[in-house]
């Protein structure tokens, strides 16, 4: 089965902590991107079954929901849909949209991945979000409403400012939404962005042990709510873990297309260079080759221990082997039935330091 990922780098406002990459709104430039996805999707014309298809961005849901059926229905003709493909698009919680997500759902799109990241006013402000939280609330809501059963929500963790207190109403409306999903980030302030130039917050940003607790009180409290975690970021309700991501995660192929998107497709990993011009004047998108061989052996079991599914203890090389039990006993790892070890929710969250131990 391959995925395919849609790059919709289109956005009204760049948030300051953002490094990904997107270009201001324009909608006649979205007319000849829209030509352009299509015109690649019929190019590759993936030959495998395509169980997946994902919308990111950017703000995906800048487009119109024709512009979106029009790639859906080019995804019918050129691609070998599933029968029960799973189509997610990230959605920003911004206005009244009865409408368009009524129009989405008829389009065929069936999980939204709305980007609330908190349910606390003064934390959307630092944050630089254009909504507030009953915009959050009311998106959901009215989605749900719309016959969207597969919904996640986006949250962020370690923001200046934000305590336990803060953090447990926003963990406490999110568990009483009618969602599937959660997607929890820490907060990463990455170079050149406007918030690695922001003093005031960078000052108020929580230290190292408060980062980890606020990433346990995330990890326990959502579990109260029902939703068991699959992934160092993702928890889901039973049966609605995210199909397209978890291919990221098993070295499962997938197809980018759009300016700025990554493929693991083919045999090959290569990415479309950041540019829209050349992403829609080009007869089909220019690439530029990452990696020949991608999925090694270690970065497969790099990739298998971000998942709480975690790996075969034979799978680990005698090294790594003898330092499990140092791990089990500091309550970073478990080992299930002494043939498998995974990472515990402490464990999770230093997970690079202790991935890296356990491959070095």
């Amino acid at each position: 089965m391959t995925g395919l990922y849609f790059h919709i780098p289109f956005c009204a406002k760049k948030c300051p902590y953002c490094d990904f990459f997107s270009v201001p709104y324009h909608k006649e430039t979205t007319l000849q991107y829209v030509a352009a996805i299509i015109r690649n999707l019929a190019a590759y014309a993936p030959e495998d079954m395509v169980d997946t298809v994902y919308f990111g961005g950017g703000t995906p849901s800048l487009l119109s929901a024709a512009q979106i059926g029009e790639i859906l229905n080019a995804c019918a003709k050129y691609a070998h849909l599933d029968e029960n493909p799973e189509i997610t698009l990230e959605f920003n919680p911004t206005g009244e949209r009865t409408q368009y997500l009524h129009d989405l759902r008829a389009a065929g799109v069936n999980r939204l991945s709305i980007g609330t990241q908190s349910f606390s006013d003064a934390q959307l402000s630092l944050l630089g979000r254009t909504h507030r939280s009953a915009d959050g609330v009311r998106t959901v809501m009215t989605a749900y409403e719309q016959g969207f059963e597969n919904i996640s929500c986006d949250l962020m963790l370690a923001c200046p400012h934000q305590s336990e207190e803060v953090l447990a109403q926003t963990l406490q409306i999110l568990g009483e939404l009618p969602i599937t999903h959660v997607s929890a980030y820490l907060l990463q302030v990455e170079a050149g962005t406007p918030l690695s130039q922001n003093a005031d917050l960078l000052a108020h940003l929580p230290d190292d042990d408060a980062s980890i607790d606020r990433y346990l009180q995330t990890v326990h409290t959502l579990a109260e709510y029902g939703f068991q975690q699959y992934e160092v970021s993702s928890f889901a309700k039973p049966g609605y873990e995210s199909r397209h991501n978890t291919k990221y995660w098993k070295c499962e192929p997938y197809l980018g297309i759009g300016a700025g998107a990554h493929s693991c497709y083919g045999g090959r990993r290569f990415q479309v260079p950041k540019d829209i011009s050349a992403f829609c004047d080009a007869p089909v998108q220019p690439i530029e080759i990452l990696d020949e061989s991608p999925c090694s052996r270690e970065e497969k079991l790099m990739l298998s221990l971000r998942m709480t599914t975690g790996v075969p203890i034979s799978s680990l090389n005698k090294r790594a082997q003898e330092k499990l039990p140092v791990l089990e006993r500091a309550g970073y790892v478990v080992l299930q039935d002494h043939t498998n070890a995974a990472l515990t929710p402490k464990g999770f969250a230093v997970s690079n330091a202790v991935i890296a131990m356990l491959l070095e």
